[in-house]
Parts: C-alpha cells; structure tokens; sequence
C-alpha cells in the first residue's frame, strides 16, 4: 500500500513538472498602407506569422470609388489593391494561402477567375471559397484574404 502511494505522489509530481505553460500571443499589428484609416477597421492585422487582410474592393484611392470597366477591371483593381496591402506587410501575393471570393453575381466568376489566375504562377493558388453576396458600393467582386510570413 506504501508504495503503490509512493508511485502515484510520483507520478502526480512528474505531471505537474511537466506541465506546459500557456504559449505567448503574439501582440496584433495593424497594417495601413494608406495612413490612418477612415472607416472603423484595418486593412490588414498581423497576427504572428499570418496576415488578415480585409475585405477588398476595386476602389482607385481611400474612397468607396469603383474602377470603372465591370468586373474584369474591379478584379484587377483588388488584386493590386490586395498586393499593395500585403507590400506594406513586406509580404507577396505568393505569401497568400486563403481567399474568399464575394461575387454579385456568381456568372461572373470565369471572368473574375481569368484575372485572378494572372496574379499566381505555376499553379500555386491560395485555397478559396466564393459566395455571392450583395456588395458595398455596389462593387461586382471583393477579396478577403489569409497570407502566411515566413
């Protein structure tokens, strides 16, 4: 009997030794391209190795102004507005592991697909999902994205 407590204060002494402590979380960076933002969120938020980028519209500047052209040029325009963002983050668009495509109208996606495919290479495309949503503005298209630091 003296023993089998032996071995169980030891064990329970061995778990309690070994116990992991609770693993730091990494402080947020707020990313602003364009300089303190005017509405209520952030281009993008580093959050240790990852980076969220907002939700992305094919806006020219800091306003809600839309590109002209349909959905072909907004797509263009996201996709340099999503490189911009994630230059500021000293990322690339090869750094992008997650997407979520929001179409107006999902008849749209070959087109938007067409762009969207020149802004990767070799094959090498973030895993993404896409919904059709009424956007902001009434844009066609908007990109929110996940990249990965190295």
């Amino acid at each position: 009997m003296r023993t089998l407590a032996l071995v169980l204060a030891v064990a329970a002494l061995g778990t309690a030794c070994s116990a992991r402590r609770p693993t730091p979380v990494a402080e947020p960076e707020y990313i602003h391209p364009d300089g303190p933002p005017a509405n209520p969120f952030s281009p993008a938020v580093r959050v240790g190795n990852l980076v969220f980028v907002s939700g992305t519209l094919g806006t020219v500047g800091t306003g809600l102004t839309l590109v002209p052209g349909g959905i072909s040029a907004e797509t263009k325009q996201v996709m340099e507005n999503i490189k911009r963002t994630l230059a500021a983050a000293g990322l690339g668009m090869d750094r992008l592991v997650k997407c979520t495509a929001f179409l107006a109208d999902l008849k749209e996606w070959p087109a938007m697909n067409e762009v969207y495919r020149s802004y990767f290479s070799n094959g090498k495309y973030p895993a993404r999902a896409a919904v059709q949503a009424t956007l902001l503005s009434g844009a066609r298209v908007e990109l929110e994205c996940t990249a990965a630091a190295k």
